[in-house]
């Protein structure tokens, strides 16, 4: 046997994401923010149990926090588990901070967590700040994705 750890066993970890975010969001500024969790909550998170389809931030009394993400209880936890949907506070810089605030306070604008990334050991979470497409804008985006689908085919034959 070598000395070397065998990583056949781990899973390994992929990015969680807001599928709907892009669809249904025209995002127009992103910021990289660390997130406060537990112990169980990164445990889940690196066995990539949680889901942020759903969810929101907020500025309130100059902190961000983090709304409706479902993070699953941890399988092998105990009586120490945590809560699944609780509020989680973002960390972000104050500069940061007022900006999103003065975007938000100026109206339109939303900010949605994009995905849930690990640098390094830490978990992160990208949130964008964004504004709701309306119906006709998300038919344009389809037309265009179906256009470009066709001309690949179309050179991609050519070959």
């Amino acid at each position: 046997m070598s000395a070397q750890k065998k990583n056949s066993d781990a899973v390994r970890f992929k990015d969680i994401r807001n599928s709907k975010a892009l669809r249904d969001f025209a995002v127009e500024e992103r910021f990289e923010t660390g997130i406060v969790l537990k112990g169980t909550e990164i445990k889940s998170i690196r066995q990539g149990k949680a889901q942020i389809s759903d969810s929101f931030a907020r500025v309130e009394r100059g902190e961000v926090f983090l709304y409706n993400a479902h993070i699953d209880e941890y399988t092998f936890g105990n009586i120490n588990n945590h809560e699944p949907k609780r509020v989680r506070k973002l960390l972000l810089h104050s500069k940061e901070i007022r900006r999103i605030g003065v975007a938000l306070d100026a109206g339109g604008y939303t900010l949605i967590p994009l995905r849930i990334y690990f640098k390094g050991s830490l978990a992160k979470v990208e949130v964008g700040l964004a504004k709701g497409k309306k119906l006709y804008d998300k038919r344009d985006d389809m037309k265009k994705k179906i256009q470009t689908r066709e001309m690949d085919r179309a050179m991609a034959g050519r070959y």
